[in-house]
């Protein structure tokens, strides 16, 4: 008998049902949290702390996140489980569908105890979404064919979830348990050492939402902390150089312009 690495198992009947089920609990979760009184911006503006985005960058990644998926859906109802040539690019997507759901129940959970002021257990939620989408990327997800439409769209899908969700995961956990705290020496060592470290590692897009999470936290922090808020700016202009040097040195995609012969090692560094 295989033991399965994780406890979410999915059958082929029900993917279809599954994932687009979620997409519309979290969908009306957010339009609660965006018309509810008070909204999620309400709350965030009376619960600042040293890791505090500015709201509108959040809300600026969601629109066009939605859209792709939106299409990875659409891509994922599509696709004939009978044809051979699609049966591979379902079977990667379907290994996505328990993550995916699971990202979406928790970020519509952690709406209602947001808009609660219950900041604690809505930390809960954001723990559980960051650290299984983040699970998803470095330990299952196969690097990206760029000759493959199913492909693309689960990496994009995939790794902005991930890449939000850790700002998610800064911003909750430092108004849950820093409240108007200024980031410590230690903060600040850590944030630019984490995301130098973890920016070594991404591809394009994982990489890409890493410098939109520092760009959104530094344009936060500008009226609360300005020393904060350009040491934050500098961490992002170094993040992007660091994203783009070793992503242009070493193609990370699969596919006709990959320029290299991947290894075990370079596959599991490019799932990030």
């Amino acid at each position: 008998m295989t033991l399965l690495p994780t406890p979410w198992i999915i059958s082929e009947s029900s993917h279809l049902s599954q994932a687009p089920a979620s997409f519309v609990i979290d969908f009306a979760a957010q339009q609660y949290g965006m018309f509810s009184s008070p909204n999620m911006k309400d709350i965030h503006d009376k619960n600042l702390s040293f890791f505090s985005p500015q709201p509108f960058f959040i809300a600026g990644f969601f629109f066009p996140q939605q859209l792709f998926q939106l299409a990875w859906l659409y891509r994922l109802y599509k696709l004939d489980p009978k044809k051979p040539g699609e049966r591979a690019e379902l079977d990667q997507m379907v290994d996505f569908v328990p993550y995916y759901s699971v990202g979406n129940l928790c970020i519509a959970t952690w709406m209602v105890f947001w808009n609660a002021e219950r900041l604690d257990i809505s930390n809960i939620f954001v723990i559980i979404n960051s650290i299984s989408q983040l699970y998803y990327v470095v330990a299952k997800l196969p690097p990206m064919n760029t000759n493959s439409t199913s492909s693309i769209l689960t990496n994009i899908v995939s790794k902005t979830f991930a890449g939000i969700g850790v700002l998610d995961l800064l911003h909750n956990g430092s108004v849950a348990f820093a409240k108007d705290q200024p980031a410590s020496t230690m903060v600040k060592v850590l944030t630019g050492v984490g995301f130098g470290l973890a920016s070594a590692a991404s591809d394009w897009i994982f990489g890409g939402c890493l410098v939109y999470d520092l760009v959104a936290l530094s344009v936060g922090q500008s009226a609360l902390d300005g020393g904060w808020s350009k040491m934050l700016g500098a961490f992002a202009v170094g993040s992007a150089a660091i994203v783009g040097a070793k992503n242009l040195a070493r193609p990370p995609y699969n596919g006709p312009e990959s320029g290299y012969s991947k290894t075990a090692t370079d596959d599991m560094q490019d799932r990030v």
